[in-house]
């Protein structure tokens, strides 16, 4: 199985191929959209995607579309949450956001374009292979819900109203936990059982990893807010105290938010057991978060 630095590599080579193809490369619109899509970043939930395709047995190199669909949704989460009326932050993977270099409107804009494309891309794939569409479908199906009301966006919505009117507890951080980051790795890597047609115990075991490993992610992501360097990070810190932001800092402390990581840690390394060594890669993934400054 390859690293995680290789399937994202393979990701960042097909990423602007996909744009170009769809929109006119002079335009401001595809402007705007490659550059949060090229910003770099570490493109871990596509890598997921592929890497737990490959674990299953299927057919990594037919799954790009969905990796990179899967990209797509997440910068375009990236670049509305930067947004004055969201997070109304300057700074993203080390350049300014893309509402300060293009403007609110377009970068409203960029956003619904990389995620309508997301969906048209997954969509075109399944039409083009009926042999096998059913699956292409479910897998296109299972992106769209975690990215949506059931999932990123629910999770986002609770994330603002706590903020707003300053209210929220553990409850509520769970349900933003969920929906806000573990969603978008619980989903991917549901689509990429849905290409390997994959087994009932497979789907729950990936969906205990996803569901922990996001825990473990979005706790490790508050505590960089209070101790992180944003010249490492790419994007500023402190903002989520200063905001009022209902985090694993602010509800159980800087000491709790890093046993909570070890919690969850725990549990994703659990719900590998099953794959046997085939799951190296995930088991380095949960490592690799521990003590991670970006």
């Amino acid at each position: 199985m390859k690293s995680l630095q290789e399937y994202a590599a393979l990701v960042e080579e097909r990423l602007p191929g996909y744009i170009l193809a769809k929109c006119d490369a002079s335009s401001t619109l595809a402007r705007a959209m490659l550059y949060s899509l090229m910003a770099g970043g570490k493109r871990l939930r596509p890598a997921m995607l592929l890497a737990a395709v490959d674990m299953l047995g299927g057919n990594s190199g037919e799954a790009m579309v969905y990796a990179c669909a899967v990209e797509m949704i997440h910068t375009y989460s990236l670049i509305h949450d930067d947004l004055p009326g969201m997070d109304n932050d300057v700074l993203r993977r080390g350049i300014p956001t893309n509402h300060v270099k293009f403007g609110e409107g377009q970068a409203i804009l960029a956003g619904d374009g990389l995620l309508s494309l997301a969906a048209e891309l997954m969509l075109e794939d399944a039409l083009t292979h009926p042999g096998s569409m059913d699956r292409r479908v479910a897998a296109a199906w299972e992106i769209i819900r975690g990215a949506g009301a059931f999932g990123m966006v629910a999770g986002q919505s609770l994330d603002l109203a706590c903020e707003r009117e300053h209210v929220g507890g553990s409850k509520e951080l769970d349900l933003i936990f969920l929906g806000k980051t573990c969603r978008m790795f619980i989903h991917p890597l549901r689509a990429a059982a849905r290409l390997a047609v994959a087994e009932e115990w497979a789907v729950d075991a990936l969906d205990r990893y996803g569901l922990a490993f996001g825990r473990m992610f979005q706790a490790a992501d508050d505590m960089l807010d209070i101790e992180g360097n944003a010249s490492i990070l790419g994007k500023s810190v402190g903002k989520d105290e200063k905001g009022g932001k209902l985090t694993a800092i602010g509800v159980y402390g800087l000491e709790g938010a890093r046993a909570l990581v070890d919690e969850e840690m725990a549990k994703a390394l659990e719900a590998l057991e099953p794959f046997g060594p085939e799951a190296d890669f995930f088991r380095e993934l949960v490592r690799s978060m521990r003590g991670r400054d970006r």
